[in-house]
């Protein structure tokens, strides 16, 4: 066989193996001009090589993020070496649809690549070859095990009834503001309440009912608090709230709107109206306290003063109520 029949069977060979790949596989000139474009590039983006070649690879996809694209290539241009993306970097280079919509849950294809420098044989590099891998089944995989490990945790750090932070939670919460408290003295207030009379209202209408009365005020504190504020179910019809930088008159203020909020509001259940008051005790951060659960019993405390002094009523910590 002549070997000018042996080089055109090589490069026949060559054009097969590319259009027949199931990776992605471009060739770009130093001004980003298309060379090659294989099977697998018409079939995901609908473009014939004919209607890509020697066109600008950024007016053909505007969706290509140019400024990430170049700082890529551009080491690849000039420090003559492989670089590689992967989808969790930059989720796809060119935006093509998912091609299996009915049993895959992306919208578009996860794309991981690698940019190969094509030297001349003078050894300057005047082209380069980016390979295309669909890693869309890689990706969905991880993000939905990722999805799945966060909603987990969620739940291992929720109250199921009232959505708010469970005990375990919270009170991790509380031991790492007090720490902060302690390195930069700062300000914080504490909070705990309960539903008064609450066994009546179970005996009344029934554990549903209670229920019913527990996450209606989870509602109306939800509704309270402010984003940098923590709120918790500590247990039964007791809650807390990490309410910071507030001091002992805003502490006041705030426990004394949710009071009278609760008071003033009522829950229907089962045809029939439920009303309900809370009484509150709150303590303020201060050093005297040597332990988180200090700063608890001084809270709790307090909300023992209320309850023990009619109820429906705010009380303050201070250091009288120990003795």
């Amino acid at each position: 066989m002549p070997a000018a029949d042996f080089d055109m069977n090589e490069i026949h060979w060559l054009m097969d193996m590319f259009n027949t790949v199931d990776v992605g596989l471009v060739v770009l000139d130093r001004d980003y001009k298309v060379c090659i474009w294989n099977g697998f590039m018409e079939n995901h983006s609908g473009l014939l090589p004919s209607a890509v070649k020697d066109k600008d690879i950024f007016d053909l996809f505007p969706s290509i993020d140019e400024q990430w694209f170049r700082s890529k290539t551009e080491s690849v241009f000039v420090l003559k070496n492989r670089s590689f993306t992967i989808w969790e970097q930059q989720p796809y280079i060119f935006k093509f649809k998912n091609y299996r919509p009915i049993t895959g849950k992306a919208d578009h294809m996860y794309q991981s690549s690698t940019i190969i420098p094509l030297s001349t044989i003078t050894g300057e590099v005047g082209h380069i070859c980016i390979i295309i891998y669909d890693v869309t089944d890689e990706a969905m995989n991880k993000l939905e095990l990722e999805q799945a490990n966060h909603k987990l945790e969620q739940m291992s750090r929720t109250d199921s009834l009232t959505t708010l932070a469970n005990r375990g939670y919270w009170e991790s919460t509380l031991r790492k503001e007090f720490k902060r408290l302690q390195r930069s003295q700062g300000t914080c207030s504490l909070l705990m309440f309960d539903i008064d009379y609450f066994k009546r209202v179970n005996d009344a209408y029934g554990h549903s009912g209670g229920d019913e009365a527990i996450r209606h005020i989870s509602d109306l504190l939800k509704k309270t608090l402010r984003e940098t504020d923590t709120a918790g179910r500590y247990g039964g019809e007791e809650f807390v709230v990490t309410l910071v930088d507030t001091d002992v008159e805003g502490a006041q203020i705030f426990a004394e709107r949710l009071r009278s909020l609760i008071e003033k509001s009522s829950i229907f259940y089962d045809n029939k109206q439920i009303q309900i008051t809370v009484s509150v005790g709150f303590a303020t951060y201060t050093s005297d306290f040597k332990k988180h659960e200090e700063w608890i019993e001084a809270a709790d405390t307090a909300l023992y003063h209320s309850k023990e002094t009619g109820r429906n009523k705010v009380t303050g910590y201070s250091i009288e109520m120990k003795k």
